[in-house]
């Protein structure tokens, strides 16, 4: 499956409308794995507003949003536009104080 561009531009706007977008499988109250369970609780700790999409909706944006950040795994998280990573590089951040600065707190 490639990346169309109509999905480009959802994912672009997604990124570009909300601070932090938070792809995972599930939703922020009912997260459906352990990774984005933790990567929800680290946000909800730093108190920051998120945008968020249930890969588990669409297909097409589970393999899509994959493509676009050359990023195998869910949950993925970006940061003021910017990729972050997902629930390992989101652990460290957090650990060492850098989550912190990336969210302005």
């Amino acid at each position: 499956m490639s990346l169309t561009a109509e999905l480009r531009l959802q994912i672009e706007n997604d990124i570009k409308d909300n601070k932090v977008m938070l792809y995972i499988k599930g939703t922020p109250q009912s997260p459906l794995c352990g990774f984005s369970a933790r990567v929800v609780q680290m946000l909800d700790y730093h108190g920051v507003k998120y945008g968020f999409k249930n890969i588990l909706e669409d297909e097409e944006l589970r393999e899509g949003i994959k493509e676009f950040t050359e990023w195998p795994t869910i949950p993925q998280v970006f940061i003021a536009g910017e990729f972050i990573g997902g629930c390992d590089i989101l652990t460290e951040l957090s650990q060492n104080g850098e989550l912190e600065k990336l969210l302005g707190k």
